[in-house]
């Protein structure tokens, strides 16, 4: 057997699956920013046909629901059904620290993101959402599953465990969650999930476990 074939045929595997992270990479990292921005038609084309998120110990399933909470519930809540950037209001999704583990095959994905998350309200905004404080800081952590369709990497599971909440001028020390895990299903609430996670997830000064989908990096591999 000719080894130079092989070779080549390694590294030609090593270079697609540093490509197929960094199309992970830019796929999260894209849900992030038009989140910020309230963009759910591009959000939801960020995920696959059997697309769902996990959100507050519900689960949104299809592009139908997703649409429901990012176009109606998160849009409708925040700015009033509006798109885009808003005057004087922030959401703004810092993600990092991911850990990208590919398949075997390259058709499936995992991947682990940190996101620290600051929103609220300027002070001359005439719109302000009901409960929401009008400075919030946040953190929570993704544990994904993603999906290679027709040759293009989408998010097959969202999954946000959100992790803190705290009020900025008290801090996280004598702040409790706004956001509180869903009680009710869709079409009883209407913004609802279409169903809720077996075990309710707590939260803050509770934390919700987040299980790691990776091997430790220390151990030598099984």
């Amino acid at each position: 057997m000719d080894q130079s074939a092989d070779d080549f045929r390694a590294l030609s595997r090593r270079v697609q699956r540093l490509e197929d992270v960094d199309a992970i990479r830019r796929l999260h990292f894209s849900y992030g920013y038009y989140t910020d921005y309230n963009m759910a038609e591009d959000i939801a084309r960020l995920f696959s046909k059997d697309g769902e998120v996990i959100f507050l110990s519900g689960v949104y399933r299809g592009h139908e629901s997703i649409m429901r909470l990012y176009g109606v519930w998160f849009r409708e809540y925040f700015i009033e059904g509006k798109v885009g950037p808003v005057f004087g209001f922030l959401l703004d999704h810092y993600h990092m620290q991911d850990i990208i583990t590919v398949a075997d095959d390259g058709l499936s994905a995992k991947g682990r993101f940190r996101a620290l998350m600051f929103a609220g309200s300027h002070e001359s905004r005439s719109y302000k959402p009901e409960g929401m404080p009008d400075q919030v800081m946040e953190a929570g952590i993704y544990e994904n599953d993603y999906v290679k369709e027709g040759g293009i990497w989408k998010i097959q599971r969202l999954d946000y465990v959100l992790q803190w909440q705290a009020e900025y001028e008290k801090g996280w020390s004598r702040s409790a969650s706004v956001l509180q895990p869903a009680k009710l299903t869709y079409p009883e609430d209407p913004f609802g999930p279409d169903a809720l996670l077996d075990r309710e997830r707590p939260a803050w000064p509770d934390r919700a476990a987040v299980p790691m989908h990776y091997a430790n990096p220390g151990q030598p591999a099984a």
